[in-house]
């Protein structure tokens, strides 16, 4: 049983449903309306100039019948909604599970598996979204062993290093990645727009003593850093550093707080990464502040409360989420044999999309949408 109210002069609409309750302004309802007067039957893009609806639209009839909305509004307009997908408009996409070293998750695929069946690669991907990483097994040992996965999901991202790229200790190397230190918790590349969303890194041989991963969970990071101290919070959500790389032929500059808000005021991206961050000469008091938070974070995402260690046996591949996850390394030995890793990277809208896609197929799969 569906209860239709209406309020505010008729522009607004209230359903109780199954002891939920859902509003609506009946502008919201007439520019989202789905017939095709409305909506190109094809490409599902409005057909309408929402902007030049009247401010002061009202629903003039409403009701629900057979699991369906019927309304007429003021402009002489009348539609159809489906409730289930009028209720699926306010349903957030799949819920992040955030985690520590105790609780941490071990997400795992296999190559074959996810190039050959979109069941498997739909449970990979939502994998990696809810928990922010993957451990995928049986990758070829060749040096684009992983392309054909990648290929599966989206574009590889090309940077100023190429496309798939060696991580190993090499002689004058241009980048830390390629020397044996160990490595701090990161995000890759915080100096780029748009930053890669995920990191694809494919183990061809790791027989090094050391050279074990780091993952943290900074969304975890952050939920406890905002209970714990919530002046830090705030601060490392508002104060901005820049983020800078530069060698002979490349310079790469970006900005933007080491925790990032969506506009629910949630963590939606963090960025960290000591070897390239810049903080601008700010007030004194805000450099305190922002260094006493700074820290704060900084050993939430290096303690033992957060830290899974992993090491990477041969043919198999990390995923990481790139804007969740801080990883790093411990430092490595080549007299105990050889570390080389191989990466790449995807960017987030292709990964996305490809999850999404698999998860709910479009209604017209004929269609050919063009940008607008």
């Amino acid at each position: 049983m569906t209860q239709v109210i209406t309020q505010a002069n008729c522009q607004r609409l209230v359903l109780d449903h199954q002891g939920q309750r859902y509003e609506y302004t009946a502008l919201w309802l007439r520019e989202r309306s789905p017939d095709d007067k409305t909506r190109d039957p094809y490409t599902g893009q409005r057909l309408i100039e929402a902007a030049e609806l009247p401010l002061d639209l009202a629903i003039e009839t409403a009701g629900v019948a057979d699991g369906q909305l019927n309304l007429s509004f003021s402009d002489g307009h009348h539609t159809t909604f489906e409730l289930v997908a009028l209720f699926d408009e306010q349903s957030s996409d799949l819920p992040r599970q955030l985690w520590d070293a105790t609780g941490a998750p071990h997400p795992k695929a296999d190559f074959a598996t996810a190039l050959e069946d979109d069941s498997a690669l739909l449970e990979m991907l939502e994998a990696l979204h809810r928990n922010g990483f993957v451990i995928v097994s049986g990758v070829p040992a060749e040096a684009d062993g992983m392309q054909p996965l990648i290929d599966r999901v989206g574009p590889l991202r090309r940077t100023n290093w190429g496309g798939i790229a060696d991580v190993k200790s090499v002689a004058n190397a241009y980048d830390l990645t390629m020397t044996q230190r160990g490595l701090e918790p990161h995000t890759d590349n915080p100096y780029r727009d748009p930053i890669p969303g995920y990191i694809w890194l494919h183990c061809l041989a790791n027989a090094a003593e050391g050279g074990d991963s780091t993952l943290a969970d900074g969304f975890m990071a952050a939920h406890l850093l905002r209970q714990r101290d919530p002046s830090a919070y705030e601060c490392l959500t508002r104060v901005t550093p820049s983020f800078r790389y530069c060698d002979a032929d490349t310079y790469l500059e970006s900005e933007g707080p080491l925790i990032e808000l969506d506009s629910r005021g949630d963590p939606v991206r963090v960025r960290y990464s000591n070897r390239t961050e810049g903080i601008p000469a700010l007030p004194v008091e805000e450099l305190e502040a922002y260094y006493a938070a700074r820290k704060a974070f900084y050993q939430l995402i290096t303690g033992e409360e957060l830290t899974l260690n992993l090491k990477l046996d041969q043919g198999q591949m990390l995923i990481i989420d790139n804007y969740r996850l801080l990883h790093g390394r411990s430092a490595f030995q080549l007299a105990g044999g050889v570390r080389h890793m191989r990466q790449g990277y995807v960017d987030r809208d292709s990964t996305t999309s490809r999850r999404r896609v698999l998860r709910h197929p479009f209604s017209n799969p004929q269609a050919q949408g063009e940008p607008a």
